[in-house]
């Protein structure tokens, strides 16, 4: 029992330069604690920093070399002792002596002469101060990581609530395969090359690119609102049937913005995919739909969307043309400048296309080939 007690009794160390003091004080303290004894500064300074690290530190004023206001602020300078409570041994009772003491970091003043039951009272109460410290300490750690763990979670819960609202309207057109993932990274691509573009910086921030990208794959929720005899047709749409597949666009918009009355809150994630769902067949001379905006009435997040889709729609394999070539969907978008799509985005998407191709091929569906 006396070996346990001895293995866990807290550790001080007491700086004072005048041996009837560093007496007294271990008379009064050796029974309790563990005690290390410095009689000028920089011993102080080592001692201080020897493992296990003091829990308090009784620190005379008056010293001759380095006085106990200087090697308190040394000791509150260095990481590994700023934590350590000091209390300050002086003869002096001036208030502003206390204040300069203060200042530089004391926990505390006991005054000479040592009175052993104020000693034993204030170091107990300091190691008991700097106890409840020490768990708050650990316990609002504990709290951020906790906090951190579980943003984590609803960030994982999001993108895959994303996806899997992206796949559903993915499912009722069964040859779009990794559509999603690739449309989705091309937009990022894309955003990136024109993040610091005068007309784009003030919008594409990094965190703004990246809810956009999380926002791609609900760019064609609304075909969950269209007959499954004109999505599938393998043949190409009458006039009437094209009508009716335009409205997809509309139909996604209201899908999220039911999401976003749901939640009763704006959602910037939602913003992005309501504006890409509504607009990414809309085209910069105004002959898109569903509203016929132009130029930069589209929102950004809808024109970098209408690039990314297009080129993946032209690699992909449909039931009524081949998968192109990359060369080729670079040549029909470069032709679309200043029609169909911003021609800033598309000088920018001719300036990564080697990188759309890569995606292209990293996430290619298993019955295409990217050919160059």
């Amino acid at each position: 029992m006396d070996d346990f007690y001895q293995a866990y009794r807290r550790t001080l160390l007491i700086v004072d330069d005048t041996p009837t003091n560093l007496a007294l004080l271990n008379a009064i303290l050796k029974d309790q604690y563990k005690l290390r004894i410095a009689t000028h500064g920089q011993l102080a300074l080592e001692l201080a920093q020897r493992e296990p690290i003091p829990d308090l530190i009784l620190l005379d004023v008056m010293m001759p070399d380095m006085d106990g206001i200087e090697v308190c602020q040394r000791l509150k300078a260095n990481p590994i002792t700023a934590d350590i409570p000091i209390i300050f041994l002086t003869a002096k009772t001036q208030e502003s002596d206390e204040v300069i003491g203060f200042e530089a970091g004391a926990a505390d003043y006991i005054h000479k002469p040592l009175m052993p039951v104020i000693v034993q009272t204030r170091i107990r109460t300091h190691l008991q101060m700097q106890d409840l410290k020490t768990a708050l300490k650990l316990h609002n750690q504990t709290l951020e990581e906790r906090v951190a763990q579980r943003t984590a979670e609803l960030l994982k819960m999001q993108d895959a609530t994303i996806l899997a609202m992206g796949v559903m309207a993915e499912l009722r057109d069964e040859e779009t395969g990794l559509h999603l993932k690739r449309t989705q990274e091309y937009l990022r691509i894309l955003a990136q090359a024109v993040a610091s573009h005068p007309r784009f910086s003030g919008e594409l921030t990094a965190a703004n690119i990246e809810w956009m990208a999380k926002s791609a794959p609900l760019h064609d929720i609304g075909k969950v609102g269209i007959p499954d005899a004109i999505l599938h047709k393998p043949a190409k749409l009458t006039d009437e049937e094209f009508a009716i597949m335009k409205n997809h666009p509309t139909y996604g918009r209201n899908i999220i913005l039911e999401v976003e009355n749901v939640l009763g809150e704006d959602s910037i994630f939602l913003h992005y995919a309501r504006e890409i769902a509504y607009g990414h067949q809309e085209k910069w001379d105004g002959s898109g739909y569903p509203q016929g905006l132009s130029g930069e009435q589209i929102p950004v997040s809808a024109r970098l969307m209408a690039i990314a889709d297009v080129y993946d729609a032209l690699l992909s394999r449909r039931v009524y043309k081949p998968p192109f070539s990359h060369a080729k969907a670079v040549e029909i978008i470069s032709a679309g400048r200043e029609t169909h799509f911003d021609p800033a985005l598309t000088d920018a998407f001719l300036s990564v296309a080697d990188r759309f191709e890569q995606i292209a091929i990293e996430f290619a569906d298993p019955y295409d080939e990217v050919h160059g």
